[in-house]
């Protein structure tokens, strides 16, 4: 089974877009989305451009804000307290890698938690991390939906997670958890990777290291998520072995057209869940 995330983020759009067609009918207001695009590193810009166009698709007003890589950090967190105080933003988003001189960390925490459709304020962890209602990152939330298609219920599952990044491993192994897998994280300094990765029911690869998992590493009928995006020559591969993986497994996600178009889909359900909630 292809885990086929174009198909599935298209799904995700569709209902997001019919229940703000709802909500709009009922109070004529609709969900706004402010991204903060610092420099021109041209896979942030492609994958802002993306935000903005899938944004207007399902009917989330979508703004742009663009600075040079050389924009002072105070300047940016004059314009993130501006948007927390704006009654139309339901969402901000500052896209990742910022410039050397601006601290990622000082920009995630003066983002309003209401506010932060990426997931990455420290509220939002702890709440995420405590079992409480939070706003899930992107990623992880997109690789949860996925592995949702091909096992409905994941009681008891050993997932095994490829990655301890805060971006996407620990997230979801939290996620995991949550649905009551057991779960184990393991990374490089994990003394024998292939075979803890041998015993997952689920292993989600999130190191970025192109076609790490051979087909030797996985159990016959597990779930395999690739987060992986490694550029190989002039071609996209994944930290999956997709050829060698693919006929021994349940379920895989390809790469391109897995988790990533599901990314996007999940930040567009993010922004409406804030929306909602406020």
């Amino acid at each position: 089974m292809i885990l086929d995330g174009k198909k599935e983020a298209a799904l995700l759009r569709e209902e997001i877009k019919k229940e703000i067609l709802e909500i709009k009918k009922k109070t004529n207001q609709s969900p706004g989305l402010s991204v903060i695009l610092i420099g021109d590193f041209a896979p942030s810009q492609i994958y802002v451009k993306n935000k903005e166009k899938n944004s207007k698709e399902v009917g989330i007003t979508s703004e742009v804000i663009k600075y040079s890589k050389e924009v002072k950090e105070s300047e940016i967190l004059e314009k993130i307290e501006e948007l927390n105080n704006n009654n139309s933003v339901s969402g901000i988003l500052v896209q990742l890698p910022l410039p050397a001189h601006i601290s990622k960390e000082k920009i995630i925490n003066a983002i309003k938690p209401s506010k932060d459709v990426d997931g990455f304020h420290p509220m939002n962890v702890g709440n995420l991390s405590s079992g409480y209602k939070a706003i899930i990152p992107c990623t992880p939330l997109g690789c949860l939906l996925l592995i949702k298609k091909a096992e409905k219920n994941l009681t008891g599952k050993h997932a095994v997670i490829i990655g301890r990044s805060n971006l996407n491993g620990k997230p979801i192994a939290q996620l995991l958890l949550k649905e009551d897998c057991t779960v184990s994280i393991v990374h490089s300094k994990t003394k024998d990777l292939k075979s803890e990765c041998q015993k997952a029911d689920i292993l989600i690869a999130a190191v970025g290291v192109a076609n790490l998992v051979k087909g030797d590493w996985v159990k016959k009928d597990s779930i395999i998520i690739d987060v992986g995006i490694n550029k190989v020559a002039d071609k996209i591969v994944g930290d999956v072995d997709f050829e060698q993986v693919k006929n021994k497994v349940k379920a895989i996600t390809p790469v391109p057209g897995g988790v990533g178009p599901m990314t996007i889909a999940c930040l567009l359900k993010n922004t409406l869940d804030c929306f909602k909630a406020r």
